[in-house]
């Protein structure tokens, strides 16, 4: 089969390899579909950020059952998405109440075993989720990053009304400011620098603030006359803007930090005090939860996709695998605009 290697830092090549070998009894073979470009490719790949070499990176990704085993649930030719994190230890109580996220012992498809960069995985069945008649196959491969998206809005108590802010307008921001409105914000803010992405936004029937342009938190100050935003979501990783949330956030408004932050985050006595008096809830959010079944983030995700949750929109490229290198190298030189990369491997 053909997969994408990382040889070494910044070395990719496309290679032949057999096909893998199962790791468990309630493991199953499925033939990857498709698999997005996440954003933490980019350090694990280029910045020297991989736990090991060689590795096929890639874990948003759909499949479809490439064989017939007996007592499974699923049958061969069934389409399907993939929960990305394998939890190994079943005695830690994170495993024993569902919180398989917060698993101190855990694999992971795409960084600590390889990953959908390739034609075929083996995946454990509990990771598997049906993908419905209505879903397109490529847009299911964006379930993992939508309900990571998902997963830090519900920490929110939202009101029909409320409003929403999201801080960073890629595809995470996107996916998160739907689901903002899903749940009942109007009006929702984007902000972001790229005015690609605030286009995307709009047309998608976002409010949007170029923060490139004008200062954000005063935009937003103004336009509520200095109440603030009740939902805002960091989308974005950098110390700046996560300043910029706890700014714009109005009394007894919710915080969510979800962007990974990239540098030291300071904040000054005054701004510190700011969310004591305000009254503010910040919260930390991470990945997303299969459980409970038909309640959980990844079964929402796919009976809202390609229904009030549109991913179509924010897929900029859709290359085969063989064209791995090229569009990484276009990625990282930032060549031309990509919103989201997605790789069609064995797409019917």
């Amino acid at each position: 089969m053909k997969a994408l290697v990382l040889k070494a830092n910044a070395e990719l090549q496309l290679e032949d390899r057999p096909l893998p070998e199962a790791f468990s009894d309630n493991s199953i073979l499925i033939k990857v579909a498709a698999c997005g470009i996440c954003g933490s490719d980019i350090p694990r790949g280029f910045h020297n950020g991989a736990y090991h070499y060689p590795l096929v990176m890639g874990h948003e990704f759909s499949g479809i059952v490439a064989e017939e085993k007996p007592g499974s649930k699923f049958q061969k030719g069934q389409p399907v998405a993939i929960f990305p994190l394998i939890p190994s230890d079943p005695t830690e109580k994170a495993f024993l109440t569902g919180e398989y996220a917060l698993c101190k012992s855990y694999d992971y498809f795409g960084s600590r075993r390889d990953g959908a960069f390739e034609e075929y995985l083996i995946v454990p069945e509990v990771n598997i989720f049906k993908i419905p008649d209505h879903v397109d196959i490529l847009h299911a491969s964006m379930t993992e990053p939508a309900a990571v998206a998902l997963h830090g809005v519900r920490k929110m108590h939202i009101n029909a009304g409320d409003t929403g802010l999201v801080i960073g307008g890629g595809p995470i921001g996107n996916m998160t400011a739907q689901w903002l409105r899903i749940h009942g914000c109007d009006p929702v803010f984007i902000t972001d620098i790229d005015p690609r992405k605030l286009k995307v936004a709009s047309a998608m029937g976002f409010e949007v603030i170029d923060s490139d342009f004008e200062n954000p938190v005063k935009k937003i100050m103004a336009i509520t006359a200095g109440e603030g935003i009740k939902r805002v979501v960091e989308a974005c990783g950098l110390p700046q803007t996560f300043l910029q949330a706890i700014q714009s956030a109005a009394t007894f408004g919710e915080v969510v930090f979800m962007g990974n932050i990239h540098g030291e985050f300071k904040i000054n006595e005054e701004e510190f005090s700011s969310i004591l008096r305000r009254e503010l809830s910040i919260f930390g959010t991470w990945n997303s939860k299969i459980v409970p079944s038909g309640e959980d983030d990844w079964s929402t995700v796919l009976k809202y996709m390609d229904r009030e949750l549109q991913v179509g929109p924010l897929i900029s490229d859709v290359v085969p695998l063989e064209q791995g290198p090229e569009i990484f190298q276009s990625i990282l030189e930032k060549k031309r605009f990509h919103n989201k990369v997605i790789f069609k491997i064995g797409m019917p």
